[in-house]
């Protein structure tokens, strides 16, 4: 006897087919025969009935993902069980105000990054590679409202700026991985990209994290809550960073590592900086430090990953790191590559990504 599971009306489309009960099923059959009389029954299955119910109709309790085999976004916060809306304020999006799952349902891939520039320019590149009809002015800033973030939606692709540092990128998180809580999101690819300063390797190598690491070559998270510290796991995917790794080989004169990241609090003394306002070292001093962290594994520095990975594997989604680097700290602070030099860098994690994901969905040559 296969367990029939009973749904409220409310939540089920319309449907053209006679019904003595409304149904939805765990592995249910597209007949089945109840057990009390052997009545044969048929069910109507509809898989994403929610989608197509304005927001405003239903409460936060009937998003919960109830289908089996699908890799669901998950959040670890029961309160937002109790909530009859939720205001994704940063983002200018709602769960009342806006059809999350009619918007966001499809998508499969994220790709987040500083700059709102550079995923725009992401966006319109991936809308080419995917060869999707859209014409360029329908590719438009789903978070006009506000200033704080920028976010793109072409096909499966979600792209949206984070801005710099950890407190930035976390506050956006947060609501990213709601609003794809909200939207019923599954197998979702969440990627970082963007620029990083490298150590021990030649400026325009793309570094493909393993594990991102703080400060102390540690790999944790380190967040005061409350009054506490909390310390959380920073390791990354990696199958997902095998797979990119071997993408990254089809593409020529393309140099690529996985290695270790370090994630900074600070752009200039965090990072050993000489140029900055202020400098509390000696060059020798930053020379050493640089040196052991390239022997504890660390092959480029940034800001962001430790808080990405850890929110991201608390959350279930499977998560990687790609950055390029534009200079050799062991050599200089500051970059001084010329402006197509740098250009061409930038857009080097963007090519892999572009090339991961087409290979994800079958459209390779």
């Amino acid at each position: 006897d296969q367990e029939l599971v009973r749904t409220r009306p409310e939540d089920m489309p319309a449907s053209p087919l006679p019904s003595v009960m409304i149904l939805s099923f765990l592995r249910l059959p597209s007949h089945a025969s109840c057990t009390a009389c052997g009545t044969v029954m048929t069910v109507h299955i509809v898989e994403r009935m929610a989608s197509v119910l304005p927001a405003s109709k239903r409460s936060m309790r009937s998003d919960r993902n109830t289908y089996v085999g699908k890799r669901f976004v998950h959040v670890k916060n029961p309160y937002l069980d109790s909530m009859d809306e939720d205001i994704l304020y940063h983002l200018d999006l709602g769960t009342k105000t806006h059809n999350l799952p009619a918007m966001f349902g499809d998508v499969k891939f994220v790709c987040v990054g500083g700059s709102p520039n550079r995923m725009k320019a992401f966006a319109l590149f991936m809308q080419k590679e995917l060869r999707l009809e859209e014409a360029e002015e329908d590719i438009k800033d789903i978070c006009a409202g506000t200033d704080r973030y920028y976010m793109y939606k072409t096909g499966p692709v979600l792209a949206i700026s984070h801005g710099m540092g950890i407190p930035s990128i976390s506050i956006m998180l947060h609501e990213l991985i709601k609003l794809l809580h909200h939207a019923r999101c599954c197998d979702v690819t969440i990627i970082r990209i963007g620029t990083s300063g490298g150590i021990g390797i030649a400026p325009g190598t793309v570094v493909i994290t393993d594990i991102a690491v703080d400060s102390f070559f540690k790999p944790r998270f380190e967040q005061v809550i409350l009054d506490n510290v909390v310390t959380r796991s920073t390791e990354l995917d990696k199958e997902l960073s095998e797979e990119l790794f071997n993408c990254s080989k089809e593409i020529p004169n393309f140099p690529t590592l996985i290695g270790h990241t370090m994630c900074t609090y600070d752009f200039y003394e965090g990072q050993g900086r000489l140029d900055g306002a202020l400098c509390s070292f000696s060059r020798e001093k930053k020379l050493d430090y640089l040196k052991r962290a390239y022997e504890a594994g660390v092959r480029n520095i940034e800001m962001e990953s430790t808080v990405f990975a850890a929110m991201c594997g608390l959350c279930g989604l499977k998560a990687a790191v790609v950055c390029v680097t534009l200079l050799d700290r062991l050599d200089y602070d500051q970059i001084n590559l010329p402006h197509d030099v740098l250009v061409e860098y930038q857009q080097r994690p963007q090519l892999l990504i572009s090339n991961f994901i087409r290979r994800r969905l079958g459209l390779c040559d």
